[in-house]
C-alpha cells in the first residue's frame, strides 16, 4: 500500500451537502424551461459535470440562459439550503493538523467554492482550490487533478481524490491518483461502485483510517 500525504476533495456533496440546493436549483430551471417534465429523480444525472455540459447536451441553443437561470436560483438560496455533512469538519482538522497536503477539486466557480468552504468554516484548511475557473477541462479529464498536485508539491503515487460522482473517480484515476467515493453521495453508493474506486467512505472519519492518521 502506498504512503498517502496529499488528499484532494471535491466539494458539493462531499464535503458539504449542496445535494438539496443543487436538485432545487435544478428543478427550479428545467422546470422553467420544461413545464412539468422534471423530478427530483430525474435531475440527478444532470448533478456532477459543470452546468454548460450539463445544460448543452440538453438544448445548446438555450445553453446559456439555462446556466444563467440556475445560478441566480443557486446564489440567492446558498446560504440557507447548503448543510453540514457530519463528522467534516472534525476530519478536515484532523488531517490538516496532522500535516496532510488538503486541496479541493471542484467543478463550480471559485467564487462559489470559496463561499461554501467560508460558511462551514473550512476556509482555512485549504490554500489550494482548483475550481471550473482555473482549468481548461474539468474532471474526468485529469487537467484539475494535475494542477492541485503541482501546486501542493505532490505526486499522483502518494494522492487520493475523494469525491461524491463518477468525475471524481476517474478524474482520479486518470491522473494516476487512488480514489475514494462517499457512500452519502445524492447518487447512491450502488452508482459509484460501478466506477470501482480504490476506497468506499462510509462516513467522513473512515479517511483518517485510510490514509494512516491518527484519529
Amino acid at each position: 500500500m502506498r504512503k498517502i500525504t496529499t488528499i484532494l476533495f471535491d466539494l458539493d456533496g462531499t464535503l458539504i451537502d449542496t445535494n438539496e440546493l443543487i436538485i432545487s436549483s435544478f428543478l427550479h430551471t428545467l422546470n422553467h424551461f420544461y413545464p412539468g417534465d422534471y423530478d427530483r429523480e430525474s435531475v440527478l444525472p444532470f448533478m456532477g459535470p459543470p452546468l454548460k455540459e450539463s445544460f448543452g447536451k440538453l438544448n445548446p441553443d438555450q445553453c446559456d440562459e439555462m446556466c444563467a437561470h440556475y445560478r441566480e436560483h443557486n446564489r440567492a438560496n446558498h446560504d440557507e439550503l447548503v448543510k453540514e455533512f457530519e463528522g467534516v469538519t472534525e476530519t478536515i482538522e484532523t488531517l490538516h493538523e496532522q500535516g496532510y497536503k488538503l486541496a479541493i477539486v471542484s467543478t463550480k466557480s471559485r467564487m462559489m467554492v470559496i463561499r461554501g468552504l467560508e460558511l462551514m468554516g473550512l476556509k482555512p484548511y485549504f490554500d489550494v482550490i482548483i475550481s471550473l475557473d482555473e482549468v481548461e477541462h474539468p474532471k474526468p479529464n485529469p487537467e484539475p487533478v494535475q494542477k492541485a498536485l503541482e501546486a501542493l508539491g505532490s505526486t499522483p503515487e502518494e494522492a487520493l481524490m475523494v469525491g461524491d460522482n463518477h468525475h471524481d473517480i476517474l478524474g482520479g484515476r486518470n491522473a494516476g491518483t487512488l480514489s475514494a467515493g462517499v457512500a452519502w453521495s445524492a447518487k447512491g453508493k450502488a452508482h459509484l461502485e460501478q466506477y470501482e474506486p480504490d476506497f468506499m467512505l462510509d462516513t467522513m472519519q473512515d479517511i483518517l483510517t485510510i490514509v494512516g492518521a491518527e484519529g
